[in-house]
């Protein structure tokens, strides 16, 4: 008989995070069963998966779908914004967080608390998909902060973006500050003063500075390239495992 399982039975079934359920769900590539406000999924149709014998997706000569171990890369993502003492998060192509953010600033916090505050800073964290520089070059986003992006790209498709940023290169004069945060506090309808405040908190780095942490941030994108191909390689394997075992039987 068929046993249904939860979201965190099926998360410590494959090793991944409740984030890469949801976004397996949205995307097609997981079937689940919606239970009142609960989802549950087949054990069979999940060790289908796995195994590579859902039918019309197996091809000899095609890649598993790949599929980026957050649970590996939030901790080094953690590591990376301490040290550097940026924010930083990885985000789909589209500007989707996959992560959580790491080491975000007051200021970042109450905008994103705001539900049109988090919409733009993932409409300007999309934009940085469309940067034709191939390195990181940092720009400012919606709230006048600086970021930048590096690309993961999996057999030369961009599969996700590792961004970090929230700090000043040049600090925004009085008036400039004072007229950005009473827009961005009657844009997402934020506390003018708390923003204010936070706002103060926000560092400043040099030229020097945001050129490592650049650099940094090409070399942690390199690193999680690497987990993906080597997770995509690992399902190849139990993949042909699987089959012998059919053959086999």
């Amino acid at each position: 008989m068929d046993t249904l399982l939860t979201t965190r039975q099926l998360q410590d079934y494959l090793k991944v995070d409740r984030t890469t359920i949801y976004r397996m769900l949205k995307d097609g590539r997981l079937p689940g069963i919606r239970v009142g406000n609960q989802w549950r999924f087949s054990r069979e149709s999940v060790a289908s998966l796995i195994s590579g014998i859902e039918p019309e997706e197996e091809t000899s000569d095609s890649q598993p779908p790949s599929s980026l171990p957050l649970d590996c890369i939030q901790p080094i993502q953690d590591v990376f914004a301490d040290i550097a003492q940026v924010g930083s998060l990885t985000t789909a192509p589209d500007g989707t967080p996959l992560t959580n953010m790491s080491n975000t600033c007051r200021f970042c916090s109450q905008i994103l608390a705001s539900e049109s505050g988090r919409r733009a800073c993932i409409q300007s964290w999309r934009k940085l998909t469309s940067q034709s520089e191939t390195r990181p070059h940092f720009v400012e986003c919606h709230a006048g902060l600086m970021y930048a992006r590096a690309r993961i790209e999996m057999g030369g498709k961009l599969e996700a973006m590792a961004i970090a940023g929230q700090f000043y290169v040049d600090r925004p004069t009085e008036e400039q500050q004072e007229e950005r945060i009473q827009r961005l506090a009657t844009l997402h309808q934020l506390d003018e003063n708390a923003l204010r405040e936070s706002a103060r908190e926000i560092p400043v780095i040099d030229h020097r500075m945001e050129s490592l942490i650049g650099s940094w941030l090409q070399k942690i994108a390199h690193t999680f390239e690497h987990f993906g191909r080597e997770r995509i390689d690992l399902i190849g394997r139990l993949r042909k495992i699987a089959a012998m075992t059919d053959v086999h039987s």
